[in-house]
């Protein structure tokens, strides 16, 4: 293994890409030996530095510093710092590679995964330099209070919800590109920022507050309306539990097969086959009717009982208050409701230590309380006073605290996490730095709705002449859960697209995935070997012939 140290000066002219190529740079400092004096960095600690040999995860050989800064106590009287790890590999391509968590609380291993369900397609094997954060609070401090309400209770310090909505980016970005500057001795030429869920949240946020930082970002299943999309875990409870007094009980997993399989039935042959997917999800709107799975007199399989069927009615309409005003959004009907991660967000866990409650009312119930509550409401760590908390929320009453701002607290939830200008986007600024974004969304995302990303970029596209696509991207991913899963092709390589976009002026159109075979959603009688093209909004796929399994019979069409 080549020694993990700091590299000397280029010679001028010499390309990043060149230098790749040519078999990576020559060193001057043992990578153990690296210090923040010799990186040129200012209140940092670095907590370890070592070189790491390439193994069957990470094929390349890197140096790994783990470091943090911004060290101080909260106004909740615990310790907070901002934590970050950076990977650099011995073979830099010349390029930076932000990886926005999903999970804050802690850092997540750099390895740069480009999304989608293939976790072994990663930056860091391509030759990025990879930056981690945990956004500023460390949940493993936490864990004595809890494991339930570990991750939220850094909503108790206003300071800490900063962190996590912007300032931690802010901070730590601008430490990463210096800290790979000391070392390789050059900037680097290109930086992406690239996370689904919480981090495309991150990803829209950086786009709007540090626009010229950034080349581009593949943002998925951004969650630039967290506080918003955390009151449908309310109205969920309220409407799940009453039809058998227990929410893990309320849909069998047969119940939502016979749903996923009648939305098949009624939309199936609208993209010009039936092959067991619904390409065109927005056509399937006005055709799929969940009122057709009734039971009749005397009928009771097969069906739905009226209180099943209303209370699915209930939670695709989205959270209102009483006078009938959206607070968050709607959700379309998607095959994907049948889906394995559908219900461990909706329904029902795997965990014993989770009482096996679902994602919703456990960490969404904390995160809505401690963090997008303002006050903060502290709620004890059980699954039970979790649960209370959401059955005890009152949309008329409760809501608007997403939007309320009380000394200490002078930004509310809608302030930090939520991006500027996140109900009339424009992104100018990104824009005319010559930025590029692509953004995905499943269309059976049970914890964000595709129909907000959607009307969010439809938004975009109207301000600015009515087409956002020479700078921004988007694509639904017919069947998929939350970032991954579900029946659909989720194994898919949008950063390579978006590299192309940036870098090359290669505007991206359909982009091909697979399937992932360890995916349990999966039917036994799709192919293995299963493509489809993925279509830029508002195109959908669809059938011109041939071959069923090949993603080449079909085309992008409006």
């Amino acid at each position: 293994m080549k020694t993990c140290i700091r590299h000397l000066a280029l010679a001028a002219g010499a390309t990043a890409m060149a230098w790749f190529a040519a078999g990576g740079p020559a060193f001057a400092l043992e990578c153990a030996e690296l210090t923040t004096e010799a990186l040129g960095l200012e209140g940092v600690t670095i907590v370890e530095a070592e070189a790491v040999a390439a193994d069957d995860r990470i094929p390349v050989d890197h140096c790994l510093i783990e470091a943090r800064t911004a060290e101080r106590t909260g106004l909740d009287c615990e310790p907070y710092a901002l934590g970050f790890e950076m990977r650099l590999p011995d073979k830099w391509n010349g390029r930076f590679f932000h990886q926005f968590n999903g999970d804050d609380g802690e850092i997540i291993p750099a390895i740069g995964l480009m999304l989608g369900g293939n976790v072994s397609r990663i930056a860091l094997g391509r030759g990025y330099a990879v930056l981690s954060s945990d956004g500023g609070h460390n949940r493993g401090l936490r864990h004595d209070d809890g494991l339930l309400t570990a991750h939220s209770l850094f909503g108790l310090d206003p300071r800490a919800r900063s962190f996590y909505g912007y300032k931690a980016v802010e901070i730590v970005a601008p430490l990463a590109k210096k800290l790979i500057a000391a070392y390789y001795g050059r900037p680097a030429e290109r930086s992406y920022g690239v996370g689904c869920s919480n981090g495309g949240r991150h990803a829209l946020m950086a786009a709007e507050r540090l626009p010229d930082q950034y080349d581009g970002f593949l943002a998925g299943a951004p969650g630039f309306n967290l506080p918003k999309a955390a009151l449908q875990h309310a109205l969920d409870v309220q409407t799940f539990k009453p039809l058998t007094g227990d929410i893990r009980t309320a849909f069998a997993p047969t119940d939502l097969s016979l749903v996923a399989d009648a939305i098949r039935s009624a939309c199936d042959r609208l993209d010009g086959t039936e092959d067991g997917m619904v390409l065109d999800t927005g056509a399937c709107q006005t055709v799929f009717d969940i009122d057709t799975l009734l039971c009749s007199t005397g009928q009771d399989t097969s069906c739905l009982t009226s209180g099943k069927i209303e209370a699915l009615k209930t939670v695709h309409a989205g959270p209102v208050d009483s006078e009938g005003k959206q607070l968050y959004s709607d959700w379309p009907w998607d095959a994907g409701i049948g889906g394995t991660y559908w219900r461990f967000w909706k329904l029902e866990s795997t965990l014993p230590t989770w009482e096996e409650m679902p994602i919703i009312a456990t960490m969404g119930a904390a995160t809505l309380a401690h963090v997008f509550t303002t006050p903060p409401e502290e709620v004890a760590s059980t699954p039970a006073a979790l649960e209370n908390f959401l059955l005890d929320f009152d949309l008329d009453r409760d809501a608007a605290n997403i939007h309320a701002s009380e000394d200490p607290f002078t930004e509310s939830a809608m302030d930090f996490a939520a991006p500027p200008g996140v109900n009339d986007p424009t992104l100018d600024d990104f824009k005319a730095a010559g930025g590029k974004m692509i953004i995905f969304h499943g269309m059976s995302d049970p914890y964000l709705s595709p129909n907000d990303t959607e009307r969010w970029y439809e938004k975009l596209a109207a301000n600015n002449g009515g087409s956002a696509a020479d700078f921004v991207k988007y694509y639904g991913v017919p069947g998929m859960n939350h970032c991954a899963g579900g029946p659909a092709t989720d194994d898919f390589d949008f950063f390579t697209a978006l590299v192309d976009w940036v870098e090359n002026g290669v505007e991206p159109q359909a982009v091909i995935a697979g399937l992932m075979a360890e995916n349990p959603d999966i039917p036994e009688n799709w192919s293995k070997e299963r493509t489809r093209q993925l279509c830029p909004w508002p195109q959908v796929a669809r059938y011109r012939g041939g071959d069923l399994e090949k993603a080449e019979s079909f085309i992008c069409a409006d």
